[in-house]
């Protein structure tokens, strides 16, 4: 079913739309969440909340895009249950690597306290990450949003690991002088 017709379906609040949400994207979503709280449980859990969120959010909101959509939310609900478990002293996968990575070349979050800052940053980085060449915006969105492993990618992409890790360098240096040139940093 295309995207438009589920989207309508929410709209009717039929209850096929969760159905056919479900056979559309249940596999790509549950790749999502497992990546990130590495338990195939746990990630069946954030999409259900997946599901769930989509069900409240449609109406009002439309996505034009329902896969970045839904993969958004995943991907949020899954990090919060990740930041739950690791609290409890449990957790795993490559997450906190991830995320040390960005860090290196962003700073943490408590050193952007004003929203209006926040807001710059994040266009600021949509724009760095929509200048960057074909592959390299596909590998980098690979790693800091989708969480993949060096692995992963370097399997998916038919480079080798060290090339894979060599290019995610590259973009974080460029990411990081792009943002100290812009006072984000």
């Amino acid at each position: 079913m295309e995207d438009d017709r589920i989207v309508e379906l929410y709209y009717e609040r039929s209850e096929e739309a969760i159905a056919e949400t479900q056979k559309k994207y249940g596999g790509y979503l549950s790749s999502i969440a497992f990546r990130i709280v590495g338990n195939p449980e746990d990630a069946r859990e954030c999409v259900n909340d997946t599901y769930h969120d989509a069900w409240n959010s449609i109406p009002p909101h439309r996505p034009s895009v329902l896969s970045a959509f839904l993969s958004k939310i995943t991907r949020r609900i899954a990090i919060d249950r990740y930041r739950k478990m690791s609290a409890q002293k449990r957790g795993g996968g490559d997450l906190p690597i991830a995320l040390e990575e960005l860090s290196e070349c962003c700073g943490g979050g408590e050193e952007i306290e004003d929203a209006i800052e926040m807001k710059r940053l994040s266009e600021t980085v949509a724009d760095f990450i929509h200048g960057l060449p074909e592959i390299q915006r596909r590998i980098f969105l690979s790693r800091y949003f989708y969480l993949d492993s060096i692995s992963g990618i370097s399997e998916r992409f038919g480079f080798s690991e060290s090339r894979v890790k060599s290019m995610l360098w590259r973009c974080r240096e460029k990411l990081r002088r792009r943002l100290l040139e812009e006072d984000l940093l």
